[in-house]
């Protein structure tokens, strides 16, 4: 398994219980579509290791992150979970979210589409992160 694959798992499993959520814990999701240039794939990825996540971390009810990338399109999908949707929506008022996007300025080759989920289940096997 690819090795910041497994680092962002094990972030959301940091914050997370393993298995199906019950209704007392949901969790809110923001889904980001993006398309960037397919040879800066990578350093998209980089990025969004070494700065968005520990930049989200700080955020008041950030529960976790995946980044998924196709290197040959530059398509990607960058899933965020939040303990609840005023902590979602803060991070959109406040700034934190344009500030992230700004990160991949250069790198964009078309403006990334924003969309908010709850999040109905979420189950991970243990051999996905081991």
């Amino acid at each position: 398994m690819n090795c910041q694959l497994r680092g962002i798992i094990c972030l959301i499993l940091k914050y997370q219980d393993i298995g199906v959520l019950r209704k007392e814990s949901r969790v809110e999701a923001r889904v980001v579509d993006l398309r960037v240039v397919p040879s800066e794939a990578r350093e998209v990825v980089r990025v969004y290791r070494d700065s968005v996540l520990p930049a989200a971390r700080l955020q008041p009810g950030f529960r976790g992150a995946l980044l998924l990338t196709d290197d040959d399109t530059g398509v990607g999908i960058s899933i965020s979970l939040w303990e609840t949707e005023e902590d979602r929506q803060e991070g959109e008022a406040n700034g934190f979210y344009q500030a992230q996007i700004r990160k991949f300025t250069d790198h964009l080759v078309e403006t990334p589409v924003r969309k908010h989920y709850n999040v109905g289940v979420i189950h991970y096997e243990a051999s996905v992160v081991a």
